[in-house]
C-alpha cells in the first residue's frame, strides 16, 4: 500500500512540475516583423489607390495582406496575422487571450510618443508555449478612412458588401484602434 501512495504522490508531483515558460522578450524581433508587414502592405495599398482609388485598394487588403502575413510567417518561424475587435474578415476576429489584450490596446492605441502601443506576454506550456506580441493599428485619416471611416463612398460600400457581406470594420475615426498585428513565437521549454 505504501508504494501505491508513493507512486501516486510522485505522479502528482511530476504533473505539477510541467515546464512553464518564463516570460520571453520578443518585442524587438516582433516590432521588426510588424514594421515589414506595415511597410509592404502600405506600399501595395498606395500603388492600388493611385491606380484604382479606394475600390481598387480593397482587393489589396483582401489578398495581399494575408499573403504578406504568410510570407513573413514562413520566413520568421512566427505566426503573423492581423486581428480586430470589429473585423472585416471573420478569420481576423480577436478571440481567447487576444481579446482582452486587444481591448487594452483599444483604450490607448498610441503610446506617450504617439507611436502604436503594443503588449506582449508568454502563455501555454510545453510544446504549446508561445510568446505573443500585439501592436496596435490606429486608424489613420488617409487612406484608411476611405474604407473604414464614418463617411464611405457608395461605390466603396458596394464593393465592401460584395467582398465582405458581414463586414463590421467601419465607423472608425482617426486615432481609434482599427486592429492589431499579432505575432506569436514558439517558445522552447527545457
Amino acid at each position: 500500500m505504501r508504494q501505491i501512495l508513493t507512486s501516486a504522490g510522485l505522479l502528482a508531483l511530476v504533473g505539477c512540475a510541467a515546464p512553464t515558460p518564463a516570460p520571453v522578450d520578443v518585442s524587438a524581433k516582433s516590432a521588426a516583423l510588424a514594421d515589414r508587414f506595415q511597410s509592404e502592405l502600405q506600399g501595395q495599398l498606395q500603388t492600388a489607390m493611385r491606380a484604382g482609388g479606394p475600390v481598387g485598394a480593397i482587393g489589396v487588403c483582401q489578398q495581399a495582406a494575408p499573403a504578406i502575413a504568410v510570407n513573413l510567417s514562413e520566413e520568421s518561424g512566427a505566426q503573423v496575422r492581423r486581428i480586430a475587435l470589429k473585423e472585416r474578415n471573420p478569420d481576423s476576429l480577436a478571440q481567447g487571450e487576444f481579446r482582452p489584450r486587444l481591448e487594452q490596446l483599444a483604450a490607448a492605441p498610441l503610446d506617450a510618443d504617439g507611436k502604436p502601443a503594443w503588449v506582449q506576454w508568454t502563455a501555454g506550456s510545453g510544446k504549446d508555449a508561445r510568446a505573443h506580441y500585439l501592436r496596435a493599428i490606429p486608424m489613420k485619416e488617409q487612406p484608411c478612412a476611405a474604407c473604414h471611416g464614418t463617411n464611405i463612398a457608395p461605390d466603396v460600400r458596394a464593393k465592401l458588401a460584395e467582398l465582405y457581406p458581414q463586414d463590421k470594420a467601419t465607423g472608425f475615426k482617426p486615432g481609434d484602434l482599427r486592429g492589431a498585428i499579432a505575432i506569436s513565437w514558439p517558445v522552447e521549454t527545457r
